[in-house]
């Protein structure tokens, strides 16, 4: 059983479960975006890196957005078994908070130090980009908890990854120069907007919209 009183004590233990993957993931992001910044300055690309990192972000943001719903509607079918319920909650889950991870944190974040950064939000400039993830994403959701024994840890552990390398792609396409300058600051940021939103997304948004009485031990 699931009562309402323990729900933020089953949070916590699912956080507790998730950390080791999540900061794998927000690792190999930044090994990612290190690697592709040396190959650009060693080929002497620099000046390509904004136009090559927007381009990149539009594959890992929706892959993002993919991964993102894949986990959060697993994390609630899990514990309800309410398909329209899990679809609204899949869809609102990783639509709505990847774009705090990938936009809205980058975007101030790069603000914050001093970079001018450019407002994209894809959802509303390039609907067609995001939503067709979603949408499968949601309905992959529904199989993958009993296709994969602890499929929501990987799974979070696939969207940590994707979601800090979509971020530093924001960041160097949108506005910031220079990041490996500002590792610290960019490292910060990485981490408010990948660990927040994501693990809101994957762990604490499916399990608060679970109803009371949840059979799932």
């Amino acid at each position: 059983m699931l009562p309402k009183g323990n729900k933020l004590r089953y949070i916590f233990v699912e956080l507790a479960h998730h950390l080791p993957f999540s900061i794998f993931g927000v690792t190999m992001g930044l090994i990612f975006m290190g690697v592709l910044t040396f190959f650009a300055v060693l080929l002497g690309a620099e000046k390509m890196l904004p136009t090559a990192s927007r381009e990149l972000f539009h594959i890992f943001h929706p892959a993002h957005v993919l991964l993102s719903s894949v986990t959060t509607t697993a994390m609630f079918w899990k514990h309800e078994k309410r398909m329209f319920k899990a679809l609204i909650v899949g869809f609102a889950g990783s639509v709505g908070i990847c774009g705090l991870s990938d936009i809205i944190f980058p975007f101030f974040g790069g603000l914050l130090m001093g970079a001018p950064m450019q407002m994209h939000v894809c959802i509303i400039q390039e609907p067609g980009l995001v939503f067709p993830f979603a949408i499968i994403g949601v309905l992959a959701g529904f199989f993958v908890v009993t296709a994969i024994e602890r499929s929501t840890e990987y799974s979070h552990s696939a969207h940590v990854f994707v979601s800090s390398a979509a971020s530093l792609l924001y960041m160097l396409a949108f506005g910031l120069e220079g990041w490996t300058d500002m590792a610290g600051g960019v490292f910060l940021v990485t981490v408010i907007a990948v660990m927040i939103p994501c693990c809101l997304s994957d762990i604490a948004f499916p399990i608060l919209c679970v109803h009371r009485n949840c059979d799932h031990d």
